[in-house]
């Protein structure tokens, strides 16, 4: 297989939280859908001369060679009219929250706009990499804007290659050796998972914390026991060998507590991704917010997936019961889910915003709710933390990460 090739083998291997977000910017007939094409070597994008033909953003996960996993995602041109453009081009600036590598698609030849000079200087002030594509070089036969920028063309293919070089250059500088539990762990070492089945579990299958979590024990050559709570008594009792840690999906934190002896290491999914996703110290902060929530305060609960809610759903019905419980008191609650996530302004109008684990999510969408939060001047907080802090074993529940 080349490198202008693409295999979809693995398409359904890799979680969209943890592939690669490649995003393409651009104004409107500068090229983005046909350079799109020509970078994955597939029909993804709609290709047309009429300005505005991508008028969503347009995403696609993949394997892009030589780079691996990534999420390609295809956004309406910057420089889209009226009152149906202006809220494309927001979808398009929308994206960068969740974008990992940038790349703007400039017409070869052409003097660059103050909407891409705009576009350059969010790029440099989020830190976020990015190229600059000068497309159309088979009919202009433009220099160079930048260092940071390459000639291409999407119909030739001419560089095609070398951006695509580029672009897995900038990705594997974004990468780092994050572990979610791993780097806890020796090889050798037992681990319990706990993973209650109720009506909220998906029929036949493991949520995507736990399947990662097990697949990052199995790299360690480390041995995952799982059990649901009501197992979790005698599978302490049958090990041989005493577990180094527990694990526990948030919503039995409690029993698994008052079960789990105090020489072995506890803590939950949420916490967990919560680390991974470099968010803990602030979450662990917002949870001090819930015992000084007050009768009316607003709090915003919300899921980073879309899923259909049921009886006993942790999100919309048990956290707000245990808040009542805990504070004694009556806050007003508001969710939202997927990608629904309020803009800074609508955030200041709530006391409290308490987050899934957001293993949905990559790091980079992840650090951008929690941005928009602080702005706001909001605090903050997971499942996991809220629910330990809640129960008094928050304390318990970070002390694998304080013996590294």
């Amino acid at each position: 297989m080349t490198t202008n090739e693409i295999s979809d083998s693995n398409l359904n291997a890799t979680p969209s939280g943890e592939r690669v977000h490649i995003a393409f910017f651009g104004l409107r007939n500068a090229g983005k859908s046909s350079l799109v094409n020509a970078v994955t070597g597939q029909d993804l994008a709609v290709v047309s001369d009429v300005k505005g033909t991508t008028t969503d953003p347009v995403k696609k996960a993949m394997e892009l060679l030589p780079l691996g996993p990534v999420l390609i995602i295809d956004t309406p041109g910057l420089d889209d009219e009226g009152a149906l453009g202006e809220l494309r081009v927001k979808r398009a600036l929308n994206v960068l929250a969740n974008c990992d590598v940038a790349v703007l698609v400039h017409e070869a030849n052409e003097e660059i706009t103050q909407a891409e000079r705009d576009l350059i200087k969010i790029f440099e002030e989020r830190k976020l990499p990015f190229v600059i594509a000068n497309n159309k070089i088979d009919l202009h036969k433009s220099s160079l804007l930048s260092p940071n920028s390459i000639n291409v063309s999407a119909l030739t293919g001419e560089n095609i290659n070398l951006l695509k070089e580029k672009i897995a250059a900038l990705a594997k500088k974004t990468e780092s050796e994050k572990k979610l539990v791993s780097d806890l762990l020796t090889p050798g070492d037992i681990c319990v998972l706990v993973v209650p089945v109720d009506k909220a579990a998906p029929k036949g299958r493991l949520i995507l914390p736990q399947q990662q979590t097990i697949r990052d024990i199995l790299d360690s050559h480390c041995s995952a026991f799982v059990c649901q709570d009501t197992e979790l008594e005698n599978t302490l009792k049958n090990l041989s060998v005493k577990p180094k840690i527990v694990i526990t999906d948030s919503q039995v934190f409690e029993k698994v507590n008052k079960i789990v002896p105090q020489e072995i290491l506890l803590t939950s999914f949420s916490i967990l991704f919560a680390r991974y996703k470099g968010s803990l110290k602030i979450l662990v902060n917002g949870a001090e917010k819930l015992a000084a929530l007050k009768d009316g305060d607003k709090v915003l609960i919300s899921e980073g997936c879309t899923h259909h809610r049921q009886c006993g759903d942790i999100g919309t019905e048990k956290i707000p019961a245990w808040i009542k419980k805990f504070t004694n008191v009556m806050p007003e609650f508001s969710f939202t889910s997927g990608g629904e996530f309020p803009d800074e302004d609508k955030l200041k109008n709530f006391d409290l915003i308490i987050h899934c684990g957001g293993c949905m999510l990559n790091e980079q969408e992840m650090q951008s709710r929690i941005k928009r939060a602080i702005n706001a001047g909001v605090p903050v907080v997971n499942y996991g933390i809220a629910i330990a802090h809640m129960h008094g074993i928050l304390k318990r529940s970070l002390e694998p990460f304080s013996l590294l």
